[in-house]
């Protein structure tokens, strides 16, 4: 990975970049924190919780993940399980209708200095990818209006129809990589989340660029992030990062 530092950066030096969703180009971690809220609501569930077993992760690893954190043993049960709470399955279902209730109601805008920074790299003609561990990706896209700005998106259901490893393996991004002809080795990765810093750095991806949006600064540089802003703003040329506040 290359040793390099967000004054020094900027994104026409690499050929492509492959961008976590959920609080990286949209807010949409603050969606699925209040439906993992809600199904946890009486296991003492804590943002704490959120971030140090849930974010990042493809949906039943959270729940086997929180339940663990709680000394809970559920079977796996089946994907096709019912909404409830007697399986990993069923409640990570559940957990998918409250995200889909509150989407539905309340829609949802891409963060604007990451629409400034997709601008960018379309002028640039930078390409780049969703890599997501949400099966909800195309649908927050969507209801963001990017949902033809990316030609490839990489979510929970290609990793679950290809059987791709969860983050932090690499597997996802590797996957983004190769369906846009890039060599990670001229890729950057853009996270939020310590597993998805740390599939990054797995992947021997140039740069990993973490977000802070709550995992804290610290905690992204320990699980591989080259460097740490707190909003993609932070990386746009001096010109356009004034032009996206007009």
């Amino acid at each position: 990975m290359t040793s390099i530092s967000a004054a020094d950066f900027s994104w026409a030096d690499y050929d492509g970049v492959l961008f976590d969703l959920d609080g990286v180009i949209t807010p949409t971690a603050e969606i699925h924190e209040h439906a993992w809220g809600e199904l946890f609501a009486d296991h003492d569930y804590s943002e704490a919780d959120y971030l140090e077993y849930i974010d990042g992760k493809p949906r039943y690893d959270g729940v086997r993940s929180f339940l663990e954190s709680r000394g809970i043993e559920l079977p796996d049960g089946d994907p096709d399980d019912a909404p409830g709470t007697d399986t990993v399955c069923a409640m990570g279902n559940r957990k998918n209708e409250l995200f889909n209730e509150v989407l539905e109601r309340d829609g949802i805008a891409p963060y604007p200095g990451s629409q400034t920074t997709l601008d960018l790299l379309e002028r640039l003609g930078v390409p780049s990818a969703i890599v997501s561990s949400s099966k909800n990706a195309v649908p927050v896209l969507e209801a963001a209006g990017l949902a033809e700005r990316f030609n490839v998106v990489v979510d929970g259901v290609v990793a679950a129809d290809l059987e791709l490893d969860g983050k932090p393996a690499p597997d996802g991004y590797l996957l983004g990589a190769e369906r846009l002809a890039l060599d990670p080795a001229r890729t950057v990765v853009v996270e939020d989340a310590v597993s998805g810093v740390a599939a990054g750095k797995n992947g021997s991806f140039a740069v990993t660029i973490g977000v802070d949006r709550g995992a804290g600064e610290s905690a992204l540089l320990k699980h591989g992030a080259t460097f740490v802003v707190d909003d993609l703003d932070e990386l746009l040329p001096a010109e356009t990062a004034t032009d996206s506040g007009d």
